[in-house]
């Protein structure tokens, strides 16, 4: 079996899977197109399989130092009753940890740890991927050309790779919701860890960090490539009835902080995460809506089943057999469960539904919520060695 492999992208999938694929003997080179390594990006919730992927990739414990436990909260309305409560001691107990969160940015510094300067290839486009023998990928980068025994695409929802290998799927279609985001300036007193706020067509939330500092978000359900000439006044404007602490997270982010994307998903299950010496990895495979927090703990799972099943397989297509076999029916299975839990939540805008939905949250036994979360968190990884 071959040991050298291309990363076509830079995120956290990208990196994870280089990590991975370290630790069983390869050699790796990550290629990014974006010149700067900025970091852009919010706050990110990691699950237990998420966590217990990072333990795998040896980065777990430094992940968990830089969180903050989100062992209280819950989903609130806009007047601030409260729907559900979150028990992130009963989730901890069940799964050995509760839900973390952690900004993107000190993530991606984490994962890039482990790797060597020299594998970072920043500022690079991919022009092209093709075969050039029985066992090995080229990648042209324009300025350079890399050979190697594997090509993992993990390019991101608008990944050009997929779309050389796949050139009849559809693609990524709009998802009905756009979101902005942002993390405050300073600390900012907080008495939860986590919520949701559920309105008609209208999802606010927030994550706290472990520096006092917390990340929120605002999903509305708009028209695709929705603008706002001022984004933080439209949404004290859209959000100046709802419950503390909406209105001081807004007025303690700085305007230039917020990001504004609209929100995109492979609706269409692509038939195969591997073509050939190419594996598909993270959103670039399966990208879903932002429902269930599982966007990046899959990407993370991704990444470990693919060194896991390279290092188990006696060829690089035997475990991209594997991998295929393993990832697809899990991430896409998962992917289908938070469009629908988008459809049940803040996508929902006529009052009855809402009302219903309402009613029926608030009698759902916490231990009912607790096991319908299990079936995503309670993965368990494939060991690297």
């Amino acid at each position: 079996m071959g040991n050298t492999a291309v990363v076509v992208g830079g995120g956290i999938g990208g990196l994870a899977a280089a990590i991975g694929l370290r630790r069983i003997g390869w050699e790796v080179t990550v290629v990014e197109r974006a010149p700067t390594l900025q970091d852009a990006g919010a706050g990110i919730s990691l699950a237990a399989n998420g966590l217990r992927a990072l333990d795998e990739l040896g980065v777990g414990e430094a992940v968990r130092e830089a969180s903050r436990g989100q062992y209280s909260g819950g989903t609130r309305t806009p007047q601030g009753g409260w729907l559900t409560r979150m028990d992130g001691t009963a989730l901890e107990k069940a799964v050995g940890t509760p839900i973390m969160g952690i900004p993107r940015s000190t993530l991606h510094r984490l994962l890039r740890a482990p790797l060597r300067a020299e594998a970072l290839l920043i500022g690079s486009e991919v022009c092209s991927v093709e075969r050039v023998g029985p066992g090995t990928a080229r990648v042209d980068c324009g300025d350079r050309t890399l050979d190697a025994d594997l090509v993992v695409a993990a390019d991101g929802i608008g990944s050009k790779v997929r779309g050389r290998l796949f050139p009849d799927h559809p693609g990524p279609v709009y998802s009905g919701s756009t979101v902005l985001r942002g993390i405050t300036e300073k600390a900012v007193g907080l008495r939860t860890d986590f919520e949701l706020t559920w309105g008609h067509g209208a999802e606010f939330g927030h994550i706290a960090f472990n520096d006092g500092r917390a990340e929120w978000h605002a999903v509305l359900d708009l028209p695709a490539r929705t603008r706002f000439a001022d984004p933080p006044a439209e949404l004290r404007r859209r959000f100046r009835d709802w419950h503390d602490p909406i209105p001081a997270l807004l007025d303690a982010t700085r305007p230039e902080d917020v990001l504004h994307h609209d929100v995109h998903e492979l609706r269409t299950p692509l038939p195969s995460y591997t073509v050939g010496r190419t594996a598909l990895l993270g959103d670039a495979a399966h990208a879903m809506t932002p429902n269930l927090g599982q966007g990046a703990c899959q990407a993370l799972e991704d990444a470990v089943t693919l060194a896991a099943a390279l290092a188990a397989e006696p060829t690089v297509e035997a475990g991209l057999a594997r991998y295929d076999a393993e990832r697809r029916p899990r991430s896409q299975a998962v992917a289908r469960a938070a469009r629908q839990a988008g459809r049940m939540g803040q996508r929902l805008s006529h009052p009855v539904a809402v009302a219903l939905r309402n009613t029926a949250m608030r009698l759902t036994p916490s231990r009912l919520a607790t096991r319908m979360i299990l079936r995503h968190h309670a993965w368990v990884p494939p060991q690297l060695g």
